[in-house]
């Protein structure tokens, strides 16, 4: 890996970036609304596939596959939909992926899941698929679905540590998952460094970096603390003094998620899975920067 690259934000247009989009369901009429709008929006750009979460507890289910049907049934984008192994036996999740898979949904996002607020530390559920690996190889033994995990280079909060995590990780895949997308991160090198060892421990499939566009940087810094996953000082720095003017907070989140992106490509990295919040402005710039653009005729 060339570490020694140019500036990447001064290096020519990709032509060779491959994106996919991340939502979640929604809870009013008006999220609806803005959720489909960012749709609309992002589809010209021809992702590889959008996925759609699962929350905590299952608490989403029955909007998590409201849309991913409309999605599979009004769109031409590629669903993959979040599956865990929380709050249902396996018989109840293999019904659902069935379902999916007779509906055309062929890709599967499947994680472990967390339990719902204030629910306790996790725990299996009687009858159920004890951890992603379970659920993988239970989902390959139901149809030949294209299956997406999790990966964490900054190590799971509830691993036992860096080695375990990876263990995890080479056990999802060698359960049939095809490629891991990672948490998102803020220092490339820390992805970098993870994709090494990653190799280096036999797990070959693509490990695609997930990419979070910052615009409410103090929000996110509480979630990163949560989850793992450290804040650069100079990001904090970045974002310093403009609680008060959004404008200038997405024309900062875009450049440095821009500049992260095109960082990874100059280390020969393509694909990009972006966490979009469901909001489609910041991704759609981000992707014209990476040269990811609508197709339009001569």
């Amino acid at each position: 890996m060339n570490r020694n690259a140019p500036l990447a934000i001064a290096s020519p247009l990709p032509n060779d970036v491959r994106v996919s989009f991340e939502f979640f369901p929604p809870n009013t009429e008006k999220a609806n609304e803005t959720l489909w709008n960012s749709i609309q929006r992002l589809s010209p750009l021809k992702p590889s596939y959008v996925s759609v979460t699962y929350g905590a507890g299952g608490s989403t289910r029955e909007r998590t596959h409201a849309t991913v049907y409309r999605l599979r049934h009004e769109t031409d984008l590629e669903p993959a939909a979040h599956l865990t192994c929380v709050g249902a036996t396996t018989d109840e999740i293999d019904d659902i992926a069935r379902s999916y898979w007779d509906a055309g949904v062929k890709h599967i996002v499947a994680l472990r899941g967390d339990p719902a607020e204030g629910g306790g530390p996790y725990q299996p559920h009687p009858g159920g698929y004890a951890y992603a690996s379970d659920l993988v190889a239970g989902l390959k033994n139901i149809a030949d679905f294209n299956i997406s995990v999790a990966a964490y280079p900054e190590t799971h909060p509830e691993a036992t540590g860096a080695e375990a995590d990876l263990d995890n990780l080479k056990r999802k895949i060698d359960a049939g998952a095809s490629e891991a997308i990672t948490q998102f991160f803020f220092d490339t090198d820390v992805y970098l460094k993870f994709l090494e060892r990653a190799r280096a421990a036999g797990i070959t499939v693509p490990i695609i970096p997930g990419i979070l566009p910052v615009t409410n940087f103090t929000r996110v810094a509480e979630f990163s603390d949560k989850c793992g996953t450290k804040v650069p000082h100079w990001m904090a720095d970045l974002f310093d003094g403009l609680d008060d003017d959004p404008q200038t907070r997405k024309l900062v989140a875009a450049g440095v998620a821009a500049e992260q992106c095109r960082a990874l490509h100059t280390e020969g990295i393509t694909d990009f899975h972006f966490y979009t919040m469901n909001r489609a402005d910041l991704v759609y710039a981000i992707c014209h920067i990476l040269g990811v653009r609508e197709k339009r005729e001569a």
